[in-house]
């Protein structure tokens, strides 16, 4: 009878014992509520022993928890309809506030996250949505982190994942992006031509104060021309030689309305004084 009760007494005691013992895992924090009310000492990793009956153990992971945000609807400053989603990197401080002061602090991290993204989408313009995400992110997250803080969740960070346009805003910006490397195409090409005549011009004043300068010139166009091989080679006549030509012998000759030798007449001062008379 007495090894029985002794069983007994021993059996108890071991369903007290495993009734009163929990093990914390590394990334998780014990918080114990002895009647109903929060220990200030919070559990750390390992086995952790309770009072029988008197205390309750609710377990707080510590880890940092990737939460996506659904996406948002809505009208940018510059009446923009877009629908923007991101997501949020969050973890436990404070153990005892996330588990007293909020009931379900993923939830409530959930909904403030979705309500800011709303109010930063209202705030932005499409611009700074589309290149600026970097300051709105930071923007996001101090308005997450402000009431998070209260229950003791510290926002790591916060990021625009995508921008969903409408097909006819996408059009259009396709069309102002073509639009606007025509006009940088225009700009450089005018440019370049500017550039040109100053070069030209320079060169023609070049010429006309060296004449042999542009005896020089027709003979490189003749060379250039004859490497193509062609059956007919076009050379222009120069009047800066009809000119030589007509001092040096005394003859007047006929330019045509281009400048170059088309027909030429020579008149002799003695016929013309014989046809004076």
């Amino acid at each position: 009878m007495l090894v029985y009760i002794l069983f007994s007494v021993l059996a108890v005691a071991a369903v007290l014992l495993a009734s009163s013992t929990r093990i914390v895992r590394q990334f998780e924090r014990g918080i114990v509520f002895r009647f109903g009310r929060v220990r200030p000492q919070v559990r750390g990793p390992g086995l952790a022993v309770l009072l029988p009956v008197a205390d309750r153990m609710q377990k707080v992971n510590m880890q940092i928890v990737t939460m996506p945000v659904p996406a948002q609807d809505g009208i940018t400053r510059d009446n923009v309809t877009v629908r923007v989603d991101a997501v949020v990197y969050f973890k436990v401080i404070d153990p005892v506030l996330a588990a007293v002061t909020v009931q379900d602090y993923q939830f409530a991290v959930g909904q403030t996250a979705q309500t800011s993204l709303r109010s930063i989408i209202g705030k932005s313009d499409l611009d700074d949505l589309l290149s600026n995400r970097e300051r709105l992110n930071q923007g996001l997250e101090m308005m997450i982190d402000s009431p998070a803080l209260e229950w003791g969740i510290h926002i790591d960070r916060v990021e625009i994942k995508d921008v969903a346009l409408p097909e006819s805003m996408k059009r259009s910006m396709s069309r102002q992006a073509e639009a606007e490397r025509e006009r940088r195409a225009r700009v450089i090409s005018a440019d370049g031509e500017l550039q040109a005549s100053h070069k030209l011009a320079e060169a023609a004043r070049t010429m006309s104060d060296t004449p042999a300068a542009l005896q020089l010139r027709l003979l490189e166009t003749v060379v250039e021309v004859a490497a193509e091989k062609n059956s007919t080679l076009v050379l222009p006549f120069p009047v800066e030689l009809l000119r030589f030509l007509e001092n040096a012998t005394g003859n007047r000759f006929v330019t045509g309305p281009e400048g170059h030798g088309t027909v030429t007449e020579q008149v002799n001062d003695v016929t013309g004084r014989e046809r004076l008379s």
